[in-house]
């Protein structure tokens, strides 16, 4: 979109993106950790403490992420909408 428009976009637009992948990360080792619980619980008998805290990292996590996805799907628009010819 920045080539098309020939000028840089706004900082939060790369800000939005920035977060959102952070959130994916964090998704993703929310979700290693799960496994990681699951496969060690069906070992050693269930410890359902640890594991309600893991799942609830992981909820915590996934909201994080539909919320920065839905900032950067706003953002995305916006800047797409600025790139439009008028």
């Amino acid at each position: 979109m920045e080539r098309l428009r020939s000028s840089p976009l706004h900082a939060n637009i790369s800000t939005a993106l920035d977060k959102q992948l952070e959130s994916i990360h964090v998704v993703q080792a929310r979700r290693k950790d799960e496994i990681v619980n699951t496969s060690s619980r069906q070992r050693h008998g269930p410890p359902r403490c640890q594991d309600e805290r893991v799942v609830l990292a992981l909820a915590a996590a996934l909201r994080a992420l539909c919320l920065a996805t839905r900032k950067v799907r706003t953002v995305l628009w916006c800047a797409f909408q600025m790139t439009l010819p008028k």
